[in-house]
């Protein structure tokens, strides 16, 4: 970073202070103990500010400067949520209009929340699928219009804006810090937190977290220069930058110590340790900083060891229905939890003699399975437990010569993909089954049917309720045993209802059917 742009930097976060020190305090510094991780860790609270992300800061202080901007005429921002956030509250705090481009793809709740903090301040633009096309339409206006721009990241005052993150951080008296680990998207927070802690904190180390599929930083540190990636990955939206901004660029080239890269599901385990210690839910976004602080910790715990460790919670906006695809990757995130696929020999029998000899120590938390042949089966179970005890399942399995394969993360695992051929299925009847959630208890069913009748379809998934429910296909071996099957069924603890006949019509539904 030349020395002209790192002055400017200081002396625009100095003036930044008193603008944002006006409006809001700052936001809690809050130490926590997280079960695993052998060093002090420190997480700074953007999350509880007036839009419960950060990007207010850089908003209102860029909106700020403009002193001699006509308030009639508005100003022009772009973006997927959290930074339109930030200028509609600056343009009702401030008394300036402005017109916000966001994707079709932005969250509603973002959506709903800029009408919310701008009020009649605010005209919202929906147009393209990315971020990236809503700021292209935002600049083709701007260029037209000649309106100012409120860039999200790539602007020397919204930067300023977020460098006051780290001024509370020094202020706080908490510090000094042995590390931070800062989420990347655009640089905007990461070039003005880290700018502000290197002078005040000179032997920090500054680590730099992208999720994958959006490393766009990386791939430009690595390059030499800033690369705008073909497709990027959304799951952490507020990071979704496929470019990351020039100015950004050469300020992280010379911050940065280094840059890691945290996976969806890690993403989505650290989302769950925050959960965990506090009680508190950010976005993926928010949450992508904490998960590179902990994987980075879990492989050099002997550099980790005791130090003051330091990440920031930047964002807590996300639309509910996210939580399903969080909870569901969590525990991949956080290697407790494995997808196998095994090999079996279709017979009655041969599931209840897998699950008695091999799986102690751990949970089935979800079972995939349809019957595809006569003579072998291949059913999909997942196993959630310590990684100690995943690990020495797997050795005890290969030990014993069962075949599987572990197919973690794969497409037909993650979108619970079950096949099953209706043709191949003998007198079957579907059931909804309800169980205690608890260890052992569907394999008191399998014990108690066995001799009467063999799965042959099998969904179910674990919901953290204490009562376990499935989707269950069952072969008789003759349509005479339907009743000694309910008799058996009706001395366990286990519960099972029938499909009506248009639920069982569909399931058993094939082009052969008469």
């Amino acid at each position: 970073m030349s020395k002209s742009l790192k002055d400017q930097l200081v002396e625009e976060t100095l003036r930044a202070r008193e603008r944002i020190y006006r409006v809001n305090g700052p936001t809690a510094l809050n130490q926590v103990t997280i079960p695993g991780l052998d060093c002090d860790v420190y997480l700074k609270r953007e999350d509880l500010s007036m839009i419960n992300a950060y990007k207010w800061r850089g908003a209102y202080n860029c909106m700020a400067t403009l002193q001699n901007h006509d308030h009639r005429k508005p100003v022009v921002a772009a973006s997927a949520g959290n930074h339109a956030q930030g200028v509609a509250l600056a343009s009702r705090l401030l008394g300036i209009k402005s017109k916000i481009y966001m994707p079709l793809s932005a969250p509603k709740m973002k959506q709903d929340a800029v009408k919310k903090h701008g009020g009649d301040f605010v005209e919202v633009v929906l147009t393209g699928d990315s971020y990236n096309e809503a700021s292209d339409a935002a600049l083709e206006y701007v260029a037209k219009k000649k309106y100012p721009y409120i860039h999200p990241y790539d602007d020397i005052y919204t930067i300023a804006g977020q460098g006051t993150i780290a001024d509370e951080i020094v202020l706080s008296g908490k510090g000094p810090f042995d590390y931070i680990f800062l989420q990347i998207g655009g640089g905007g927070m990461a070039s003005g937190v880290s700018t502000w802690l290197k002078i005040h904190y000179p032997d920090i180390k500054v680590i730099g977290v992208e999720a994958e599929g959006q490393a766009s930083m990386k791939a430009s540190m690595d390059a030499g220069k800033p690369v705008c990636l073909d497709e990027v990955d959304t799951f952490c939206d507020g990071t979704a930058v496929r470019e990351p901004g020039k100015l950004c660029f050469k300020i992280c080239s010379e911050t940065l110590d280094d840059i890691i890269v945290v996976k969806n599901e890690e993403v989505s385990s650290a989302v769950e340790t925050t959960w965990e210690i506090g009680r508190f839910i950010p976005e993926p976004s928010g949450a992508l900083g904490l998960a590179g602080l902990i994987k980075y910790a879990k492989a050099h715990p002997e550099k980790m060891k005791g130090k003051k460790v330091l990440s920031i919670i930047c964002g807590a906006n996300m639309d509910f229905s996210k939580l399903r695809l969080i909870s569901a990757n969590h525990s991949v995130g956080a290697q407790r939890q494995r997808y196998l696929r095994f090999e079996l020999t279709e017979g009655r029998g041969n599931l209840l003699d897998l699950l008695n000899k091999y799986f102690s120590g751990v949970s089935v938390t979800a079972f995939q399975y349809g019957k595809v042949s006569k003579g072998i089966a291949w059913p999909v179970i997942s196993f959630e437990g310590t990684p100690e005890a995943l690990e020495a399942m797997q050795k005890n399995l290969k030990k014993a010569g069962v075949k599987f394969e572990d197919i973690t993360g794969q497409p037909d695992t993650r979108y619970r993909v079950i096949n099953y051929n209706p043709d191949l299925l003998q007198n079957p009847v579907f059931m909804h089954v309800h169980f205690p959630e608890r260890a052992g208890a569907l394999r008191e069913l399998l014990r108690a049917i066995s001799g009467t009748a063999n799965i042959c379809y099998f969904n179910y998934v674990y919901t953290g309720e204490t009562i376990g429910r499935a989707l269950m296909g069952f072969e008789l071996n003759s349509v005479n045993d339907y009743d000694e099957f309910v008799k058996k069924v009706n001395a366990t603890k286990i519960t099972c209802r029938p499909l009506d006949d248009l639920t069982m019509d569909r399931m058993l539904y094939s082009e052969h059917k008469d």
